[in-house]
C-alpha cells in the first residue's frame, strides 16, 4: 500500500474542539496544529509553518481518535453472518465446528479489512484481540495485515483451538514474540499483549499463559463475567495466584457478582465494555452501572462484526441507551421515576477515547487533544448531511448523531489517513480481493447446506459444554452447575 501523506505540519481550522481531556473542555472556533507525530498547538487564528497542509474544520468536529479495545479482526471476512445467532451458535460455529478451517490467508484478509474499516470509522486505535491464531504462521499473518494499514493497532494473541498453556509454551510461540516485537520502537504503532480466557477451574490450568505474559512483560486481555463459560470462580482464581494486574483488561464483565468487581477495582484493572454484543448475545447485561459504582475505569469496544457494527459511533450510542434503560426499570420497579440521567454524553465520548489510552497504558500520549499529545485526530464533518446542522451539544452530537459517514478526516501518528470522506493509503480492491478469496474458501469448504444453516441457525445439535473451552471439562457452579 502507499504512504499515507507526506510529513508536512497540518492544521485543523476552526473547528469545534472535544479535548475529552481531564476538564473535557470544548474549544469553539479553535485550530489544531499538528508538526511530526505530536499536536504542537492548539488556539484561535494559529499561525503556522510554511508548506502546512489547511484543512477546513468550521462546522465541524474535532476530536481524539477512537479506541476500541476489543475487536476480532479476523472474524471480518465474515461480516453480518452470525446476524441471528445467540452466543452458544457463535462458540459451536468457531470453537468447535468451524473456526479450525481458516488458514493464514484467511486471518490475513480478516484483519486487512477489518483494520482498513476500523481507520476509516474513525478509531485509530484497535486491539486486535486474535484468538484464531492456531499457529504462528497464522499470527504472522495476522501481523503482516495490521502492518499493511496506516493505523494504530494491538496484536493480543490468542488460539482457542488449544489450552493457552499450551499454545504459550511452545518454541514456536516465543520465536514469534521475538521476530515481530522485539525491535519494534517502545510498540507505539503496534502493540502486543496475550489474549485467552480463565475457566475458574481450582487447579488454575492457565497458570503457565500467565507466567509467560508476565516474563514478557506484556498484559493479559480476558473474557470475563460471560454467562455460560467465565464468571466469578475465574476472577477469583485469579486474584488468589496473584495474576490481576492494573493492565488487565477485563472484557464484557456482565455476569459477575459484587465480589469480583470489588476484586477488579481492588487490583486496579478496566473493564471493555461491549453493549452491541451483550445486549445480543447474552454475556450479560452490559454493566457500565455497575462498573461505576465500583470505580471501575471503562473502555468501549465493538467485538466482532459477524455480527454488529464496526464503529465506535453505535457503541456509544448503545451504551447510553443500555445504562439508561437500566436506570429508569429499576426505578419503575420501585415506583420511582429518573428525572436526571445519571450517565451522560461525554462520558461515553470519554470512553471511547481517553478511556481506551489508559486501558492500553497510553493515557499520557494518546486519546484526547492535548499540546504534546500523539496525533491521532478525527474530523467529524459532512457538508452534505442535514444532521450536520445545528451543532449545540458536541458531545451528544457524537454520542447520538454522528455515524462513520460523517468521518472526513483522520489523522493517525500526525499523518492524514483519510480525508474528504476519502481512504488515503490503502487499496481497498486488494482486501476485497483477499475476502473474497476467504469467503469462497469457507463456503466450499462447508459446503452450501451447511454453510446456510451455519447463517440461519436452529438449535445446535452439537453438545455444548458449560464452559466452550474444549482444552478441560471444568463446569463452574459461577455460571451454570454441573
Amino acid at each position: 500500500m502507499s504512504e499515507p501523506t507526506d510529513d508536512r505540519p497540518v492544521v485543523l481550522r476552526g473547528g469545534t474542539v472535544l479535548t475529552v481531556d481531564a476538564t473535557h473542555q470544548v474549544l469553539a472556533g479553535h485550530d489544531v496544529l499538528v508538526t511530526g507525530d505530536r499536536i504542537a498547538a492548539i488556539g484561535v487564528g494559529l499561525s503556522v509553518p510554511e508548506g502546512t497542509v489547511e484543512i477546513d474544520a468550521a462546522g465541524g468536529i474535532v476530536m481524539p481518535g477512537m479506541i476500541d479495545t476489543h475487536r476480532h479482526l479476523w472474524q471480518t471476512a465474515m461480516r453480518g453472518y452470525g446476524a441471528d445467532w445467540t452466543l452458544t451458535q457463535y462458540f459451536v460455529w468457531y470453537y468447535l465446528e468451524w473456526g479450525k478451517i481458516f488458514r493464514p490467508q484467511d486471518v490475513y484478509a480478516g484483519n486487512l479489512l477489518g483494520a482498513i474499516e476500523a481507520i476509516d470509522a474513525g478509531v485509530t486505535t484497535t486491539v486486535d484481540w486474535s484468538h484464531g491464531l492456531q499457529t504462528t504462521e497464522h499470527a504472522d499473518a495476522a501481523v503482516d495485515a495490521l502492518q499493511a494499514v496506516p493505523g494504530r493497532f494491538v496484536l493480543a494473541y490468542g488460539n482457542i483451538q488449544d489450552a493457552p498453556a499450551n499454545w504459550t509454551g511452545t518454541p514456536e510461540f516465543r520465536d514469534f514474540a521475538r521476530r515481530r516485537f522485539e525491535s519494534l520502537d517502545s510498540w507505539d504503532m503496534l502493540g502486543f499483549q496475550l489474549a485467552f480466557d480463565v475457566t475458574g477451574e481450582p487447579t488454575f490450568p492457565e497458570r503457565p499463559a500467565f507466567e509467560v505474559a508476565r516474563d514478557l512483560g506484556v498484559p493479559v486481555t480476558t473474557h470475563a463475567g460471560v454467562w455460560g463459560a467465565t464468571g466469578d470462580d475465574s476472577i477469583r482464581v485469579m486474584y488468589d495466584n496473584g495474576f490481576m494486574t492494573p493492565d488487565t483488561v477485563y472484557v464484557h464483565s456482565a455476569s459477575l457478582s459484587a465480589d469480583s468487581y470489588h476484586r477488579i477495582a481492588a487490583t486496579g484493572g478496566s473493564v471493555s465494555v461491549s453493549t452491541e454484543s451483550e445486549q445480543s448475545a447474552g454475556q450479560g447485561y452490559p454493566p457500565t452501572w455497575a462498573l461505576r459504582r465500583h470505580g471501575i475505569p471503562v473502555s468501549l469496544s465493538m467485538d466482532t462484526s459477524v455480527w454488529w457494527s464496526g464503529d465506535l459511533f453505535s457503541a456509544m450510542r448503545a451504551t447510553l441507551g443500555a445504562d439508561r434503560s437500566r436506570e429508569h426499570m429499576a426505578a419503575h420497579v420501585d415506583g420511582n421515576t429518573v428525572t436526571h440521567s445519571a450517565l451522560r454524553a461525554e462520558q461515553v465520548v470519554d470512553w471511547a477515547t481517553r478511556g481506551g489510552a489508559a486501558a492500553l497504558g497510553r493515557e499520557a500520549d494518546l486519546g484526547s487533544i492535548e499540546v504534546g499529545k500523539k496525533a491521532d485526530i478525527v474530523l467529524i464533518r459532512n457538508e452534505h448531511s442535514p444532521v450536520s446542522f445545528p451543532l449545540l451539544h458536541p458531545h451528544g452530537h457524537v454520542a447520538f448523531q454522528a455515524q462513520r459517514g460523517d468521518v472526513d478526516t483522520v489523522l493517525v501518528n500526525g499523518r492524514i489517513v483519510k480525508r474528504d470522506h476519502r481512504l488515503v493509503g490503502v487499496d481497498l480492491a486488494a482486501a476485497r480481493s483477499a475476502v473474497e478469496d476467504t469467503v469462497a474458501h469457507l463456503r466450499s469448504t462447508l459446503g452450501e447446506e451447511a454453510w446456510q444453516q451455519g447463517m440461519n441457525p436452529d438449535i445446535p445439535e452439537t453438545k455444548v459444554l458449560d464452559n466452550p473451552y474444549t482444552y478441560t471439562t471444568y463446569q463452574s457452579t459461577s455460571t451454570h452447575s454441573a
